[in-house]
């Protein structure tokens, strides 16, 4: 209500400066054209004619719908198309009133483009000659756009008319030698990204804007790396939108993040096959609280399932999803269940109360280390919590069900990529049987910012003032960002036939120090100056590398190159079920001799003891 009144109150005052134009520009014009004027009847109701058709062509080409603070050439082009058809209408009162010819009308239509340019252009003039007055006053940022394009052009023009400086724009950057020596709103293009050192020091920068949004992310990586070998700040437009949107402004500037140093560009999806299977069904997402199965139900909200069943054992986490999903989608069907997926009776009273027809099983224990010192713990949730959601999902007839696996899985060092092997071929297995249900597995590697990931703790690290600690200097990682890892889950659903293993392509492999190096550059510290970072070797079940396939597997492609099919390897059935029901006995005795036992059945597991 209160916008609603802001913004008639500016209309009103809009039209009150139009009606002293108009009222400016008649008497101006008469005077310019006759030496003197007889004040007469025919003035007056050309006078009020002219109000008249000013208000309504002025509406009409929507010149009471501005924002100042970014008014230009389109509604230069509108005031002079309003004020054309004014002077033709002034053209044919000529006929009717003896005073007003061609010269009136003339002067009249002249004058009157000047003044109502002169108040739709007043604030960005108003601003314009302040920043001209302010402009030498040491407390602003000295800033270097990197970028002569539209964000570049759209970012400097928001900077040099805001009302709120906070930037002086000394110079602009750009790999283009065309645009070199060229001025975008009087700021000079003074090189390329690889001579960014020596103008910072030439120019005294204090940040570096790059307004880049639309070039890929090897290009942002390469030119941050040249950033680094100054001392200067760094932000980005964080995407593409800001140009649709027409906001490539300061506000949009955010700070460089660890997800823009990928070098890869984000990954995309069908959105129309999402939408093809998800909408209008029941969906449930188990370990729905978590930072994939969170991410999960974010991404499901937006496809318009029938209803959304967030399942968790942690209540915490489940109650902080369910409000943002409610605040976010207040039409959303959703609902909230603690429960563990252990407890097969309530997995079976779920699945028979909700019958829900698509089932993402994100319940697990995933840190590494934790789980090499609580094995039967790791056994007793992913294994047989995925056999009891599998089995249920089988029996119930669900359409798709869908299994959170990892790249740890793959010749696993460690006992949670044993388990997560496990739950790959009991996977494949029940779904080679199934009727009803297609299952698959979504095999990826590291998820940035995801519970366990290396970066929260990084982040923490860096807080309290070091060190970074880093396992080993040449450990590397496949990483993705927790919507990338998410909607392409998503889409691996919609491929699904029945016992498939999906591999997402993340890229190349990324060095777990570089992460951590530029992650205290990104903090505006110096590493090993200001921070150390410290390695500390090798964790119990930890390898330098991860492989997203074992040699037997091989690779087939789906529509989207990023998702692969990994060839089933053949199990014996009969060996599978024997050894799992003996690990979960001994799980629940409380065996001290797990790790081998689970070697058993995944012999491409090599217990550390």
């Amino acid at each position: 209500m209160k916008n609603k009144y802001k913004k008639i109150k500016e209309i009103g005052i809009i039209a009150a400066c139009d009606f002293a134009a108009i009222t400016l520009s008649v008497l101006l014009s008469l005077l310019i054209a006759n030496s003197a004027v007889d004040f007469c009847l025919d003035l007056l109701y050309w006078y009020l004619l002219n109000l008249l058709i000013g208000y309504l062509f002025f509406a009409l080409f929507r010149l009471y719908f501005i924002v100042f603070t970014s008014v230009g050439i389109v509604d230069t082009l509108k005031t002079v198309g309003a004020v054309a058809c004014i002077f033709a209408a002034n053209i044919g009162f000529s006929f009717i009133f003896n005073l007003i010819d061609i010269r009136v009308c003339g002067a009249y239509a002249i004058l009157l483009t000047v003044f109502v340019l002169l108040i739709r252009f007043s604030k960005r003039l108003y601003v314009a000659v302040k920043y001209s007055v302010s402009r030498k006053n040491k407390s602003k940022v000295r800033a270097m756009i990197v970028g002569g394009g539209n964000a570049g052009t759209m970012l400097i023009r928001e900077i040099l008319t805001t009302d709120k400086i906070t930037y002086h724009p000394v110079c602009v950057i750009d790999d283009d030698p065309n645009k070199i020596g060229k001025n975008i709103y009087n700021v000079k293009i003074v090189g390329g990204t690889e001579r960014i050192p020596e103008f910072v020091e030439k120019y005294g920068i204090d940040e570096i804007l790059i307004a880049m949004p639309s070039v890929p992310k090897a290009d942002i990586k390469r030119i941050y790396g040249i950033c680094e070998n100054t001392s200067c700040k760094v932000k980005t437009l964080p995407g593409i939108y800001q140009i649709v949107n027409g906001d490539a402004s300061v506000t949009a500037l955010r700070e460089v993040q660890i997800s823009d140093l990928l070098g890869r560009d984000q990954i995309k999806v069908n959105l129309d096959e999402i939408m093809g299977y998800i909408e209008d069904r029941v969906v449930l997402v188990t370990g729905g609280g978590g930072s994939i199965g969170s991410e999960l139900c974010r991404q499901i909200a937006t496809h318009s399932p029938r209803q959304l069943i967030i399942l968790d054992i942690y209540e915490n986490n489940a109650y902080d999803i369910e409000q943002e999903l409610k605040r976010r989608h207040p039409e959303l069907n959703l609902l909230t269940l603690i429960a563990s997926v252990r407890d097969v009776g309530k997995m079976e009273d779920v699945f028979k109360k909700y019958s829900p027809e698509i089932v993402f099983n994100a319940a697990a224990h995933k840190h590494v280390p934790l789980m090499e010192t609580s094995p039967n713990e790791a056994v007793k949730n992913n294994v047989f919590g995925t056999l009891n959601m599998a089995r249920c999902a089988d029996k119930f007839g669900s359409k798709v069900f869908v299994q959170i696996s990892t790249d740890k899985a793959v010749n696993p060092t460690n006992v949670m990529g044993a388990t997560k092997r496990i739950c790959e071929m009991i996977i494949q297995t029940i779904g080679k049987h199934s009727k009803q249900t297609k299952f698959v597995a979504v095999r990826f590697g590291n998820v940035l910012g995801s519970n366990g990931s290396v970066i929260p703790l990084f982040e923490k690290q860096i807080a309290e003032g070091g060190p970074v600690t880093v396992t080993h200097k040449d450990i590397i990682r496949y990483f993705m960002t927790i919507p990338e890892a998410v909607s392409l889950v998503l889409q691996a659903g919609a491929y699904a036939q029945g016992g498939q293993i999906f591999v997402l392509d993340m890229g190349e492999p990324v060095k777990i120090y570089d992460l951590a190096y530029n992650l205290i550059k990104l903090s505006g510290l110096e590493p090993d100056v200001d921070i150390e970072i410290k390695c500390t070797g090798l964790r119990p079940g930890e390898k330098l590398y991860e492989e997203r396939l074992m040699d037997e597997e091989g690779m087939q492609k789906t529509p989207n190159g990023l998702i692969n099919i990994a060839n089933p390897i053949e199990l014996d059935e009969e060996h599978l079920w024997a050894t799992l029901d003996k690990l979960k006995k001994a799980a629940y005795d409380e065996t001290p001799d797990m790790k081998n036992l689970v070697a058993q059945l995944v012999t491409t597991y090599k217990p550390q003891n």
